[in-house]
């Protein structure tokens, strides 16, 4: 079956004029009735209600707070299920109608109005806006992208790992000068799960012009060098830069040939009719789980499931070798992506007899847990190896910024820190000595 016999819901939209998509705006919704006002006026009073709940409960267990007379266990179970039940009300409260048509099987997805002329906008838009430039002192742009679902974690304790993620990701971008955007919703919803990303980047590319590379990186996926930068000038006649092996995608059409969880995405009409040509096998539901048959069918070593983004890149890049190929930049030189099971047990050798700033097998750039699923209630493999080894990894990274402050873990299972050099005063005889000092950033020179 070929890709163009898949088929989803059609989107409507206004055709593309003179005007960039950044400042095109959506056809505004009828205004609700008071009552609207009234119930949103409502979910505020309880809003401060939960935060007043929640506030004591955080004081009782933290410092001991005693309001009155102590509680017993069955009174504070009862106030933990009342404000359960007010979350629940709030999520529930001015919810408006889904007002997009049902999927029509027999239309192919599309984003909207299809873009033909990205790049001559771009060039204009840029050209008249010199405040936003593309390029900051001779390097491009770049913003990276990240994001999780609406929802909170299935398992609890998904939600702390995401935070430990996020922050992991904005002392990387702090460190180089990189922008960052973390989305939790869901832009299209035909494309949800792993497809999310899709409708996002595109999104992201139209709405920033000054953006010359979109980086997107999977939310369970780790920096743990954070010295080491993309080097970027490598890939200037190249569009999309992916993490995998040419003989593994095109000798034996491996389902794992390329990830995508760490990808980079130029921001030009090419990239724009890549994302139109591999959106259709994405849309939930019969057109998804067709394309999942036929790229297990494809693909070597390919479970039975759901099409998902990785797996129908691959079938497109290989189906359509010459329209694609000659701008995508297979990379293995580093690890733009690093599977996680290889690589958390040697952190301790690494660090002694490596440095920063490699960004390979000898100290990787990226780990990525693939198949840990630590938001989910399943994975792939045990909750308690996927947690501590998530934890090494953040502590690994994590050292290198708290050797700049004079501390580091007191071990890479542990949230606790130590001092590792004493106070001084002349404390900038430390600071030079340190990689990120270094780094080529826009706006610093070199030294």
């Amino acid at each position: 079956m070929a890709l163009e016999n898949f088929t989803a819901l059609k989107r409507s939209g206004t055709a593309g004029g003179a005007n960039l998509p950044t400042t095109t705006t959506s056809a505004s919704r009828p205004r609700g009735p008071r009552s609207r006002q009234i119930a949103k006026t409502v979910s505020n009073i309880k809003i401060t209600i939960l935060c007043g709940f929640v506030t004591i409960l955080v004081l009782r267990g933290t410092i001991g707070l005693n309001l009155g007379t102590p509680q017993s266990d069955v009174e504070k179970q009862n106030l933990m299920e009342e404000a359960n039940r007010i979350i629940a009300e709030i999520r529930s409260d001015g919810a408006e109608a889904d007002d997009e048509p049902p999927l029509d099987l027999n239309v192919t997805f599309t984003f909207g109005a299809k873009i033909s002329n990205w790049g001559e906008q771009r060039k204009n838009w840029l050209r008249d806006h010199p405040d936003f430039p593309n390029y900051v002192d001779g390097k491009p742009r770049i913003l990276m992208v990240s994001g999780s679902p609406p929802s909170p974690c299935d398992n609890p304790i998904g939600d702390h790992y995401l935070l430990k993620s996020m922050k992991n990701k904005i002392d990387y971008c702090r460190l180089h000068g990189i922008e960052i955007v973390y989305n939790m919703a869901h832009l299209d919803k035909e494309l949800a799960g792993y497809w999310a990303k899709l409708p996002l980047i595109r999104r992201l590319m139209l709405s920033h012009p000054e953006i010359e590379w979109i980086w997107w990186i999977d939310s369970d996926a780790l920096f743990t060098d954070m010295v080491f930068e993309i080097p970027i000038k490598k890939y200037e006649n190249h569009n999309l830069v992916i993490h995998g092996y040419p003989d593994l995608l095109f000798d034996k059409r491996s389902w794992i040939a390329l990830n995508t969880g760490s990808v980079l995405f130029r921001n030009c009409q090419w990239t724009l009719d890549l994302l139109d040509a591999w959106a259709p096998m994405g849309p939930k539901g019969p057109v998804r789980d067709e394309a999942g048959r036929i790229l297990t069918g494809f693909l070597s070593g390919r479970p039975a499931f759901e099409a998902d983004d990785q797996s129908a890149l691959i079938y497109l890049l290989i189906t359509q070798n010459d329209t694609w190929m000659d701008k995508v930049f297979v990379e293995n030189s580093y690890y733009l992506h690093g599977f996680w099971a290889g690589l958390v047990d040697k952190y301790e050798q690494m660090t002694a007899k490596y440095h920063p700033g490699l960004g390979d097998e000898r100290w990787p750039f990226v780990t990525h847990f693939v198949g840990c699923k630590p938001c989910g209630s399943y994975g792939d493999y045990p909750v308690e190896k996927c947690l501590k080894s998530m934890e090494r990894a953040f502590n690994f990274a994590d050292n290198q910024l708290l050797k700049l402050y004079g501390f580091r873990h007191r071990g890479l299972l542990s949230p606790n820190i130590k001092r590792i050099r004493n106070e001084t005063t002349a404390p900038l005889k430390f600071v030079n000595q340190f990689e990120f000092h270094h780094l080529d950033m826009p706006g610093r020179s070199k030294s």
